[in-house]
């Protein structure tokens, strides 16, 4: 038996063995994505491009959940893994139906680019929706959660998770494949390098693909300093490329001259894969003739991609996975956990008392706006298609037993509907609708035609990025005249990302993008089958004036952590239909223990939050984020609970990057929001504290 064919082995072994049996010709093929077979060696084609960010992407029939944004919101790590391992089943079922069919195509295979673990640092960029939101702690738990839940618990591996893009990327789109981001040491440790140590460390994350953007000078896939990094925390997966990237070490970065160049230097930095075209026969032989990289390099790299193809089982048998039959895909039971992520993520930010709306009272309801039928307004980027959506217009027909009548109001960004028709030709129809009910429920926002990746299909704005955090002139006009009706209004606001909606509404729910059940999951909430429980995972700030530029990447008044003013809602932020305050914490060994009460007349699900304050002189101006439980209460109930705070919260960076415990004195806060007095204000309620002293 050939060696490399012995499961006794380790998959290092293994892979050894089996490059070995290679030419240096076949090795080179295999650092494409797009991997040719290798018949003699019984090895099949492979297409490592497969996307997971939230429900299985490009690939048929899948169960959609909210985008990641809005699985961030929940706060609630083990419905996050639960999500995760949905999805890594799904690729299964359809990794073992398609290559039956010898279907081995792109988005069809084991290797899930996902999660983005990037920081949101700035609402106006587009792709800020893939992430988990602006905090480095509440993105390195929720990212780990969801790799685990990919990945898995045994030896073969269900799926293998990505963790991208390293580092320091978050924009401008419209800039990335020249833009050098520019940041100091302590930036580095303190917001933008801690989730992807804590994937590799804590979660075994088995892939990293780097950025297109150069960080301080060096291309982000060929970064010595990045790739040491990842040497520091013991990676032992494969790394990527972003798809076309290192195509922009001489077109756009000029780095290097030339493909050969580009090659050898992504190469011997330790990018294993390809995601482009760069990495041919022709570049790789030329850049080896030439002595810009050796035998080995190409060998390393080549053992890493057959290491993970071994760990994912794709040359044994593997019964626990390859028996998993098509018929899981889009379940009764996995969009079941796709409705209960739509509840959690949803987050209320007003309510002057209108909501849970009254049946007894209200007959008829008017639904306006143009996200209130659209399915695109539930999807987000990076995602797959439903067997069924339910919109916010379905869900609410669905739901509700008196009149509904609706009226789209407008077009999403364009002054009206049709080139034949005068501008605003829909308005008239919206306060019609609006004058004849007893309440609107108005929906507005964006969806990925206006905010989303640089390039993405349909895009109407080329970078994908915002310009402001304003909704489109067409929706605002809208917005204007229906208040001006005078009924009462219930404004349901899908984005991905920090918006200010300018005019006040009765009351305002923000669902991010909420999948396919996310019609039902408004409804539930809006007629108080459930309370709303979500909480921003980013700051949404009154202006984009008041920020930084863009294109700089310092974090002075960017985030919650360093912000000094322009807070609109508060990052943690989010109200239920009852009232959670927290009355007692202690702390002890890396425990803090809080009690919650109920006191309001709901039973209902709430976040805890605790918040460090670091009074060294490396901290960070503001409190930071440092745990966090999801827990069910019952209305005038207690409950306790126990919250893990490991030892890095009481540590600090330098301006060296050298991360330390600098401080003897902390105060940690506990409570539903933020211990700042904008969310207390909003929430009226107040987090308690304990002093800890090291």
């Amino acid at each position: 038996m050939k060696k490399y064919l012995d499961e006794s082995l380790s998959a290092q072994e293994r892979a050894e063995s089996l490059v070995d049996e290679m030419t240096i010709e076949e090795q080179i093929s295999q650092l494409n994505y797009k991997a040719p077979a290798i018949e003699r060696l019984n090895i099949p084609a492979y297409n490592w491009w497969n996307e997971g960010l939230h429900g299985l992407a490009r690939s048929g029939t899948a169960t959609m959940f909210p985008q990641a944004i809005g699985l961030a919101s929940m706060f609630d790590t083990e419905l996050i893994k639960d999500t995760a391992e949905i999805i890594s089943i799904e690729a299964r079922a359809k990794y073992n139906a398609y290559s039956a069919h010898g279907d081995r195509d792109i988005y069809k295979g084991l290797t899930l680019w996902s999660p983005n673990i990037n920081i949101f640092r700035d609402p106006r960029w587009g792709r800020g929706q893939e992430t988990y939101g602006e905090d480095p702690f509440l993105t390195s738990e929720i990212g780990k959660a969801f790799v685990m839940g990919l990945q898995g618990n045994n030896k073969i591996l269900r799926t293998a998770a990505c963790a991208k893009h390293l580092a320091v990327h978050s924009g401008p789109e419209l800039l990335r494949h020249e833009f050098n981001a520019e940041v100091t040491p302590k930036e580095l440790e303190e917001t933008y390098l801690p989730a992807f140590e804590t994937l590799v460390k804590d979660a075994k994350v088995e892939a990293v693909m780097g950025a297109y953007n150069r960080v301080n000078g060096e291309c982000a896939c060929a970064s010595d300093f990045l790739m040491g990094k990842l040497k520091e925390w013991g990676f032992d997966g494969y790394f990527v490329s972003d798809c076309w990237a290192v195509r922009d070490f001489h077109e756009n970065h000029h780095i290097t001259s030339n493909a050969v160049e580009s090659s050898a230097l992504a190469l011997k930095a330790g990018c294993d894969l390809n995601c482009g075209c760069t990495y041919t026969a022709s570049h790789i032989m030329c850049a080896l003739d030439m002595g810009l990289i050796s035998g080995e390099h190409i060998r390393k790299a080549c053992v890493h991609l057959m290491r993970t193809r071994i760990r994912l089982g794709m040359f044994d048998n593997s019964t626990e996975y390859d028996n998993i039959p098509y018929y899981v895909v889009s379940s009764y039971e996995h969009k079941e956990t796709a409705l209960k992520c739509a509840e959690r993520s949803m987050v209320l930010l007003r309510n002057n008392g209108i909501l849970p709306l009254n049946e007894n009272i209200i007959k008829t309801i008017a639904v306006i706006g143009c996200n209130s039928n659209s399915r695109t307004a539930l999807e987000g980027n990076y995602n797959g298609t439903a067997d069924r959506y339910i919109t916010f217009l379905e869900g609410i027909q669905n739901r509700f037993s008196g009149r509904v009548i609706y009226a789209e109001g407008c077009h999403l960004y364009k002054d009206r509907s049709s080139v034949h028709t005068m501008a605003g030709d829909k308005y008239s129809e919206a306060e019609t609708v609006a004058e004849n009910s007893d309440v609107v429920v108005l929906c507005l926002g964006f969806d990925s035609t206006i905010e989303g990746e640089e390039g993405d299909t349909g895009n109407e704005f080329a970078s994908g990025d915002k310009k402001d955090l304003k909704l489109p002139k067409s929706q605002m006009i809208l917005f204007e005249r229906i208040l001006k009706i005078g009924k009462p209004v219930i404004l349901v606001c899908a984005t991905g990302s920090s918006v200010n909606i300018e005019y006040s509404a009765d009351a305002l729910i923000h669902v991010w993008y909420p999948g396919s059940e996310g019609g039902k999951a408004l409804a539930k909430i809006l007629f108080g089958d459930i309370s709303p429980s979500g909480k921003l995972p980013v700051t949404f700030y009154e202006t984009a004036d008041r920020l930084p530029d863009f294109t700089d990447y310092s974090m002075k008044n960017r985030t919650y952590r360093y912000a000094e003013n322009n807070i609109l809602y508060p990052f943690g932020y989010g109200l239920t239909y009852s009232n959670v305050v927290c009355t007692d914490i202690t702390y002890n060994n890396g425990v803090a223990v809080v009690t919650a009460e109920n006191t309001g007349n709901t039973d209902t699900e709430d976040v805890i939050q605790l918040y460090i304050k670091d009074y060294s002189e490396y901290a960070v101006p503001n409190v930071s984020l440092c745990g966090f439980r999801r827990i069910y209460i019952e209305s005038g109930k207690k409950i306790t609970v126990e919250i893990p705070v490991s030892e890095k919260t009481f540590t600090s960076v330098n301006n060296k990057g050298e991360r330390r415990i600098y401080g003897s004195h902390f105060t940690l806060f506990a409570g539903n929001h933020q211990p700042d007095a904008l969310s207390e204000r909003l929430c009226g309620t107040k987090c308690i504290s304990t002093e800890i002293y090291l």
